[in-house]
């Protein structure tokens, strides 16, 4: 058994995620075809993170276990057969050699994602970030995403995952928070993992408070997994095209 570690860098625009779905382009798939083109025998290939469809990743973390392959290549001529026969919207930006044991999902121990908000019309990056067209209150969206971080019950900002019946909703958050470059208004969230939709959701009312129709109260009651009918956190969902898997701590 051989093992290679991936770090991944992908456009998602014109993806359904990263995980290979039948009758579905994907991120995953793309790789998984690539590799036993390469290897002549079918891998295994595992992502730290599933990216929804449009998300983009500039550190996913995937491996390729191969069992026994018609050919052994050192890890850099991997990483150019690759890149060569990959869509230039994927990259494999680094290829290591890892232990046999190496597993890129079960061993990470953390997930950071960044989302990007624009307050101008944005020309050439219009597909990464998403356009606020009315004035926003940075310093309650910062107040708020300090709240953030340490372990909460994210039932509010959860979407229901069909694949994960029962999950729980608690998640420890080790940091999160908001900056700004010039027009760029960046949320930052790590943590042990993610509900479905949940940064995705967290930046939609994050919006909200910034815009003054959501109050920072009504914010900490979400945190605390209250349910508020004035809230409708899923109509709130920021769209895809603002978020990236950012990097994987392991």
């Amino acid at each position: 058994m051989r093992t290679y570690k991936l770090t991944v860098e992908y456009d998602g625009s014109k993806f359904s995620g990263w995980q290979a779905q039948l009758n579905a382009r994907s991120v995953q798939g793309e790789i998984q075809r690539v590799a036993d083109e390469i290897f002549g025998v079918e891998v295994d290939l595992q992502g730290a993170g599933r990216t929804d469809a449009g998300v983009h990743a500039i550190g996913q973390v995937a491996h390729i276990k191969v069992r026994s392959a018609k050919k052994e290549l050192p890890t850099a001529r991997l990483m150019r057969e690759l890149n060569d026969r990959l869509p230039s919207s994927i990259a494999i930006v680094n290829c290591e050699e890892a232990d046999p044991r190496f597993h890129a999902r079960h061993d990470a121990v953390s997930r950071a994602y960044f989302y990007q908000i624009s307050t101008r019309k944005a020309a050439l990056s219009k597909r990464y970030v998403w356009w606020i067209k009315e004035p926003l209150d940075i310093p309650r969206m910062q107040e708020c995403a300090a709240m953030i971080a340490g372990r909460h019950n994210f039932v509010c900002f959860r979407a229901a995952d069909p694949s994960r019946p029962g999950e729980s909703t608690t998640v420890v958050v080790n940091s999160a928070e908001i900056g700004v470059d010039e027009h760029l208004v960046v949320f930052r969230i790590e943590a042990s993992h993610f509900v479905w939709k949940m940064v995705r959701r967290l930046t939609g009312t994050l919006v909200k408070v910034g815009l003054g129709e959501v109050s920072v109260e009504q914010f900490r009651g979400l945190l605390s997994g209250k349910k508020d009918p004035k809230c409708d956190v899923a109509a709130w969902t920021a769209p895809a095209s603002g978020l990236f898997l950012e990097h994987i701590q392991y």
